[in-house]
């Protein structure tokens, strides 16, 4: 993985002191390619959109480095801590691979948001039992999961295929088109 990456973050709302923490994390193994777009979603105040050309796997956290992971967790965590309780920050980190992976974080109460972040790294183990080519609809591209409050832990919410969406309810995929 020595060759030049593009990382991308598109955001709203984000302070230029935010942004330039983000990037001195993400210098070092990523060329950054950062873009402010206008608002797309009345509901929050701020928004990031992270792509990240790699895979989501144990390589991925061995190459970056798991210390400087935890920096860039620390960095949302303070993004959500400064804008307090709501629906002020929505993060979406996008990592790519087949099938690409997607973390939608938009938990109102701070303490969730934070769980959330720190909770990223667990799905991990439970990769090889959601990607189970018995379990998931055939020729995913795409799989979203998201933060429950309630439950407090990450689950598979949406997945999509070339032609297909589904959603993930009752602990099966259902074709939602």
């Amino acid at each position: 993985m020595t060759e030049d990456l593009d990382i991308a973050l598109h955001y709203y709302g984000i302070s230029p002191w935010e942004i330039e923490v983000l990037y001195g994390f993400l210098n070092s193994h990523f060329t950054i390619i950062q873009e402010e777009i206008k608002p797309n979603d009345d509901d929050f105040v701020s928004f990031l959109d992270i792509n990240i050309p790699l895979a989501f796997n144990d390589e991925f956290f061995q190459w970056f480095e798991f210390k400087r992971w935890e920096k860039v967790k620390s960095v949302f965590k303070e993004m959500k801590r400064r804008r307090g309780n709501g629906n002020a920050l929505k993060i979406k980190i996008n990592f790519s691979g087949n099938p690409k992976i997607i973390f939608n974080i938009d938990t109102q109460d701070r303490q969730w948001f934070d769980n959330a972040i720190e909770k990223i790294d667990s799905i991990l183990e439970l990769l090889p039992y959601h990607l189970d080519p018995q379990k998931i609809p055939s020729e995913i591209l795409e799989i979203i999961y998201k933060f429950d409050s309630e439950s407090i832990r990450w689950r598979l919410s949406n997945a999509s295929s070339q032609n297909k969406k589904y959603t993930f309810k009752d602990e099966l995929w259902k074709e939602t088109n």
